[in-house]
């Protein structure tokens, strides 16, 4: 076992450094210590003396410390705890009687312990140096008697040597790695690692080498950890993942070593290296006739064991005639090929075909590919089947032309169908179109014109004709197409020429001669070819007006003579022709409107007679304003006739006769005669009138009732009156049963206190006896104490 020892000059002392778990080791560190500490003697010794000069008297040398560090191997296991660590001394033999050792730092007199007799110091603990390898303390000669310092402390330093007890650990638990298929061998896979907790330094306990300890057949690893293949064309479709087990060890070169392993899980990534083949040899598809183009006929299963990002699977036509009537897509998916078709199959013409298709992967590398390039070929059989077609049309649309004047009934053209089948049955056709469609489609064909054709009104006519199949042994089977038809109405010159505005021009009435009024175009309803013209001239001679032909379809009103009497005329009428040179000629007579205006000496115009605007305004607005006119009087009228018809019947109800508005309320006991109206308004009596014909539910809503009462004639008694307003609450229907009348206009002529109203009331001074309402009981007890009191001229009204 070899020793590596490292020795260094430290601050008058030496530091040893040694690492093996052994006895041996341990002894040979603590060997070491030891004959270091005598040539440390000797030279603190010699540097003591040296320092002294001479003199023919001796002197006393300082004393001093000599150790400046110590050592102590971790986790001792041998001898019983505590362990000795070192010693403290100083440069002079002699120590005072008094004198003593002690430390302090870090876990001083707790781990570390010093014998103050003799300055050796034990460690009661065993040491781990990977939680700390070094301890700082400092060296004290203290008097037992003062605990004062007798010499300068010195620090120091005890370091724990490593010895090898920790195993290199890896940084995952474990790992991943991936390389490709049929890659060389030496390729890079991944990398591991793993970190030992001991010391570099010392005896390579830290220094940790890999190995593989399964997979090596396949994989390998240097010492840094990197992994590599280890033969070439490792193969993804016979095996995709390996388990690698990994050692890490340290010690290297060692019989004695700890060591730690991990799991590698490396993946092998699929290349394109395997060429897609046929699942089989023939397909077969039976198809209707009546497949849409670009419908689907079949679908092509092909192998192809590479993951589907490597599956590029290209089909092919070994003849390529049947690429005009089929074609074959990849699908992105599944792989397989979509067998498509591309023109129409028609079972008369040909009920079967029969095609090689070739699959190919032209991605795949040819380096690495396993096999020599394939030919995966396959036969295509696709057998047609018969089904019973519509009718097919001779042009996929029909477009004629038609003159708008031409007779009813006129042939414009015909269309037509074939049935597609061997049957070959009759085909009738017919019309999809509005009710008054002016044209009609016939059973076998014929396109003919029911009404009068006007291309100012439809140009094009545009119809669907539905062909159908006629089977007389078969009624319900009905089998048709559909087919366009345009129509053109062609355009005959049957509409004159008119204004193309309306035109309202004004003159001054001091116009001269030649002056220009306005210009005026034509339009036709007619198709304005190239070449159209319009002709203008003036059908009334005798006028004050030139009406000039400007040979561009546009003409020119001119003054003729000048000068225009307001007086005589506001306004003149110039009847205008307009001709055009179409086959046969049309011409029409419009009357323009010319309106004289008063101007100013600039020609500008200052007053135009407003019904030159009326003039303007069309037939259609007038009779609008009519109506309007004629619904707004309407209204009125009948607005008028219910207020009048109200009126009448308020002046019904409402008589002149006396009344007398009374407040009818509710209790339980008299109350005090006046003092019952204080939170009342009697004022508002006057003003309010109460409707015979007033709803139950709003009289009961009311919180006041107000009647219309007749006040009966002076000489009458009270019986008579009572009698009276008996009578009105019997006859009101719609009155509430309340049966108390708070205010008494007239009490009768029988009372013997004649009048209790406070209205009717003189004075109080009055002379009437008011104590002998104390005889009618107590329903006149509040009376009785208003007004049989003494103090009631103080009593406020």
């Amino acid at each position: 076992m070899n020793t590596k020892v490292e020795s260094k000059k430290n601050h008058g002392g030496y530091q040893l450094i040694a690492g093996a778990p052994t006895m041996k080791v341990q002894r040979l560190q603590f060997l070491i210590i030891m004959c270091c500490s005598l040539p440390l003697l000797l030279f603190s010794k010699e540097i003591t003396n040296s320092e002294t000069p001479p003199h023919k008297n001796s002197r006393r040398v300082k004393r001093g410390w000599i150790w400046n560090q110590m050592f102590i191997s971790e986790e001792q296991k041998t001898g019983n705890l505590p362990h000795y660590v070192g010693k403290l001394q100083l440069n002079s033999s002699s120590l005072h009687e008094n004198a003593k050792f002690a430390i302090q730092g870090e876990f001083a007199n707790t781990i570390f312990r010093v014998n103050e007799r003799n300055g050796d110091i034990y460690c009661f603990e065993r040491l781990d140096r990977e939680k700390k390898s070094e301890y700082h303390l400092m060296a004290l000669l203290v008097d037992k008697r003062t605990n004062k310092t007798m010499e300068h402390p010195s620090n120091f330093v005890i370091k724990v040597i490593d010895i090898n007890d920790n195993a290199p650990e890896f940084t995952q638990k474990a790992f991943n790695g991936s390389v490709n298929e049929m890659s060389d061998r030496g390729i890079f896979v991944t990398k591991v690692n793993a970190v030992d907790k001991d010391d570099p330094t010392i005896g390579g306990n830290a220094d940790v080498t890999y190995r593989i300890i399964q997979g090596q057949e396949y994989f390998t690893i240097d010492n840094s950890g990197t992994i590599y293949t280890a033969i070439p064309n490792l193969d993804r479709e016979q095996k995709d993942t390996y388990e690698v087990v990994v050692e890490a060890r340290d010690s290297p070169g060692q019989t004695i070593y700890l060591a730690n392993t991990a799991t590698v899980t490396i993946h092998l990534t699929d290349i394109n290296d395997n060429f897609p083949t046929f699942t089989e040899s023939e397909f077969k598809f039976n198809v209707p006739e009546n497949l849409k183009v670009g419908g689907e006929v079949g679908r092509l299963k092909v192998e192809d064991i590479d993951e589907p990002q490597n599956r590029n699977t290209k089909y092919s036509f070994l003849k390529e005639r049947f690429q005009e009537m089929f074609a074959v897509t990849t699908n992105a998916i599944t792989n397989e090929g979509i067998l498509i078709l591309k023109k129409p199959l028609d079972y008369e013409s040909a009920k079967q075909y029969k095609m090689d298709i070739e699959a190919t992967d032209p991605l795949i590398d040819l380096r690495v590919a396993k096999q020599p390039r394939p030919k995966s070929i396959t036969n295509i059989i696709i057998n047609v089947l018969d089904v019973d077609e519509p009718p097919v049309f001779s042009k996929p649309f029909y477009k004629f032309e038609i003159s708008e004047d031409s007779k009813l009934n006129n042939i414009i053209g015909f269309v037509s169908a074939k049935d597609p089948d061997a049957a070959n049955r009759n085909i009738r056709y017919s019309m999809r179109s509005f009710k008054d469609e002016p044209i009609k489609v016939t059973n076998n064909g014929n396109i003919i014109s029911v009404k009068m054709l006007d291309r100012e009104t439809v140009d094009w006519h545009n119809f669907t004709v539905v062909a159908e199949e006629v089977d007389p042994s078969n009624p319900p089977i009905k089998k048709e197409s559909l087919g366009l038809v345009f129509i053109k109405v062609l355009d005959v010159n049957d509409n004159a020429p008119e204004f193309a505005d309306r035109y309202a021009p004004r003159v001054c009435e001091n116009a001269a001669h030649q002056t220009v009024i306005t210009n005026i175009s034509a339009t036709d309803k007619d198709e304005m070819k190239p070449g159209m013209k319009f002709t203008y001239y003036s059908a009334k001679k005798e006028n004050n007006f030139t009406v000039q032909d400007n040979h561009d379809n546009t003409a020119t009103i001119l003054v003729k003579y000048g000068y225009f009497n307001r007086e005589v005329a506001k306004f003149h009428y110039l009847p205008i022709v307009i001709s055009d040179n179409g086959q046969p000629e049309q011409s029409s007579t419009n009357t323009l409107t010319i309106t004289v205006c008063k101007c100013n000496e600039k020609g500008e115009f200052t007053f135009c007679e407003e019904s030159a605007k009326l003039a303007a305004v069309s037939v259609p607005m007038i009779v609008i304003i009519l109506v309007s006119l004629f619904l707004i009087i309407l209204v009125v009228t009948i607005l008028a006739v219910l207020r009048r018809m109200q009126t009448k019947h308020t002046n019904i109800l409402g008589k002149n006769t006396a009344e007398i508005h009374e407040q009818l309320v509710t209790y339980d006991e008299e109350g005090g005669g006046e003092m019952d109206t204080n939170s009342y308004d009697v004022s508002v009596l006057n003003s309010v009138r109460r409707n015979v014909q007033r709803p139950r539910q709003e009289m009961e809503a009311s919180p006041y009732l107000y009647a219309h009462v007749q006040k009966p004639a002076r000489n009458g008694d009270m019986s008579f009156m009572i009698e009276v307003k008996k009578d009105e609450a019997d006859n009101d229907g719609e009155g509430l049963p309340y049966d108390t009348l708070h205010i008494f206009g007239y009490e009768g002529s029988e009372s013997i206190v004649e009048s209790l109203s406070s209205i009717e009331s003189g004075s109080s001074e009055s002379d009437i006896d008011y104590d002998v309402l104390n005889n009618w009981g107590p329903r006149f007890k509040m009376l009785a104490d208003l007004y049989g009191l003494e103090q009631i001229e103080d009593f406020p009204y």
